[in-house]
């Protein structure tokens, strides 16, 4: 693909991931993706592109420079070479993070659980004739997150809606095994762990931020934010048990808890848009 045209395919992905949280239709609908803004290698000069990612536990997330399986590495990753500080946009979140190439074992093991999850990545190696890099990218820690919304109600929303993508986005991956009769792979584990990990901080900072917040500033919420704190207890219980069915390594059984904790998450989450929303946006 030439690369005006390859330029007007990425503006027009970025506008629309933007424009939606991370959202996209077309060639990318359905897939995890972020915005990689890197400096350049030899401008200096900030490039942002669309990237496919996978989820990697509570630090870190993994891109992989398959540059669509061509022989050369994508400019992204020499970029990210020479200046390895990079800003990653996942729709709801904008942060800082440090790249770091994953080498010998660990990268192999890592390629493994991607192809494991997309025989795609196995057809790339195969064309491209090279070792196809892996990068952790670890957010930099500094201050409360940078959540892409105009108002305190809108960020709840928006990470809200993440949520359910990802939780989507599993539920679909563990029918897909459980249909096909195939064993529980390597990184739905990981993507399951990683949400609950996720959610558990979010409910944590709820918790100890959100609640006591309007508290103090909209007593007569008091009886909404006793329920949700009750609810984030029953929804811990729910992920409990499901990290337990995940150690079980058994489809079906991991299958049933993620249908419990999507059902109560998603009730969970709409009465908390319906009762917090408009005081904090009022």
């Amino acid at each position: 693909m030439p690369n005006d045209t390859v330029n007007d395919f990425n503006h027009q992905v970025i506008e629309e991931f933007r424009a939606n949280r991370g959202r996209v239709g077309g060639y990318f609908e359905g897939a995890r993706l972020i915005l990689l803004t890197t400096t350049g290698a030899r401008t200096g000069a900030e490039h942002t592109t669309p990237v496919a990612y996978l989820p990697d536990g509570a630090d870190r997330i993994l891109v992989i420079a398959s540059a669509g399986g061509a022989p050369w590495h994508p400019a992204w990753y020499h970029n990210l070479l020479a200046h390895p500080e990079v800003t990653v946009e996942s729709g709801a979140f904008t942060y800082r993070a440090r790249a770091e190439v994953l080498k010998g074992e660990e990268r192999d093991q890592v390629f493994a659980r991607a192809v494991e999850t997309d025989a795609g990545w196995s057809e790339y190696q195969r064309k491209a004739g090279r070792v196809i890099p892996v990068v952790a990218l670890y957010e930099i820690a500094g201050g409360p997150p940078n959540i892409n919304a105009g108002s305190m109600g809108e960020a709840i929303k928006v990470v809200h809606d993440a949520f359910r993508r990802e939780l989507a986005l599993i539920r679909e991956a563990m029918s897909a095994v459980t249909e096909g009769g195939s064993p529980l792979g390597a990184q739905l584990r990981v993507n399951c762990l990683t949400f609950c990990h996720g959610l558990h901080n979010h409910h944590t900072g709820e918790d100890l931020g959100l609640f006591p917040f309007l508290a103090d500033r909209h007593p007569e919420a008091a009886p909404a934010v006793a329920r949700l704190r009750e609810e984030h207890e029953r929804i811990a219980a729910l992920v409990e048990a499901l990290r337990t069915a995940l150690d079980t390594a058994d489809p079906a059984t991991a299958r049933a808890e993620v249908e419990r904790l999507t059902r109560e998450l998603e009730a969970h989450l709409t009465y908390e848009e319906e009762q917090l929303l408009p005081l904090l946006d009022a």
